[in-house]
């Protein structure tokens, strides 16, 4: 599987959005083992240290833990841990953003709500 990189960002970062996002999706599972670093490294082309750098920061997270010989798996409260903290980073981070575009923009809610299927205003 082929992904790209976005060179904004830290891969590590970026690998690690999408582990988040594939917990928060239901591809991983909580109890499931994520796959090992050295998989993803050489799935992805990426040095094993910026996979691991992913992995340390889910684990420091307590998103996944380790087990020792055994790998990497999802806890059991990582999905409720990552909707709050996902749903914190969006109010943050990316909704002011978004906000201040609606109102350049001069949209109303009405107008959002009902262009929600990709419908033009």
């Amino acid at each position: 599987m082929s992904i790209q990189w976005s060179d904004n960002t830290p891969i590590y970062r970026q690998l690690k959005e999408r582990l988040v996002g594939m917990m928060l999706d239901g591809d991983i599972k909580p109890g499931d083992a994520l796959p090992s670093v050295r998989q993803i490294a050489a799935e992805y082309q990426l040095n094993p240290i910026t996979v691991s750098r992913a992995f340390q920061e889910l684990a420091d997270e307590q998103v996944v833990e380790k087990r020792r010989g055994l790998g990497m798996y999802m806890s059991g409260d990582a999905k409720d841990r990552l909707l709050a903290s996902e749903k914190q980073r969006f109010l943050h981070d990316e909704w002011p953003a978004i906000a201040e575009r609606i109102k350049r923009l001069g949209l109303d809610t009405a107008q959002l709500l009902n262009n929600t299927k990709g419908e033009s205003a």
